[in-house]
């Protein structure tokens, strides 16, 4: 069973209003000297771009069949190579160390456990080059905005096609988002991420073998502070 398929369905207009995150991870991908690979590569949405930038293949896994179907269909309709499989982060496996990886979109939110983000991490570092990256962007939580979202059906970024209720779960850092299609309560599809603090990712990091390049406040490189709402991290496997 594919837990993303329904997402896969409406994903292009759930996402289209991120656009700010291509230019960076491109700029990361321009830069890299040796192979490049997307994490939770989904429809395609960042790795075409990447693609086009470098004028060479973008590797890109993912659990959902759903979703790599469309990553096919968007690589054949824009002509770039990109070499995709099946598989679960967790299980990372390359046959030559990579210069970059990276996973947009706040999709290391989707592991559920301390565990599993080790896992990940600790598969990233093995699978880098010495000098090679690891970026990656998440939200920062803030109990307000929680607050104020929590048990509330509204439209989604301005949509006019789709509605997300959210509901958080602090126990578990964990908060559940459904997505629903033209109005509340009718074909709804349901998701869940959990999240973490500042202190937790550099634990990751750190227990990985990485150290910390930059840490940014949003993809235009803005300095990370105190009002700062997205974690846009940049990690180098030391050599």
């Amino acid at each position: 069973m594919d837990p993303y398929a329904p997402f896969a369905e409406i994903y292009e207009a759930w996402s289209d209003d991120m656009t700010e995150d291509v230019p960076f991870y491109v700029e990361l991908a321009q830069a890299a000297d040796g192979p490049v690979v997307e994490l939770a590569v989904g429809t395609g949405r960042v790795a075409v771009p990447v693609a086009q930038a470098i004028d060479r293949k973008v590797l890109g896994t993912d659990r959902s069949p759903a979703m790599l179907e469309k990553a096919r269909s968007a690589a054949a309709e824009a002509g770039v190579d990109l070499e995709l499989w099946e598989g679960d982060m967790r299980e990372l496996l390359l046959d030559e160390p990579a210069a970059l990886i990276y996973c947009p979109y706040r999709s290391l939110l989707h592991l559920p456990t301390w565990a599993d983000r080790r896992t990940v991490f600790e598969r990233v570092a093995a699978s880098l080059k010495p000098g090679g990256r690891f970026a990656w962007n998440a939200f920062v939580f803030d109990p307000h905005i929680a607050a104020s979202m929590d048990h509330v059906a509204r439209p989604h970024r301005g949509s006019t096609t789709l509605w997300e209720y959210v509901e958080h779960h602090p126990e578990d850092n964990r908060i559940e988002i459904t997505a629903y299609v033209d109005r509340p309560g009718q074909d709804g599809r349901t998701l869940q991420l959990w999240w973490l603090t500042r202190s937790e990712w550099e634990g990751l990091i750190d227990v990985a073998g990485l150290e910390v390049e930059a840490l940014y406040g949003w993809f235009d490189k803005r300095p990370f502070d105190e009002e700062s709402r997205e974690f846009v991290w940049v990690a180098r496997k030391r050599s």
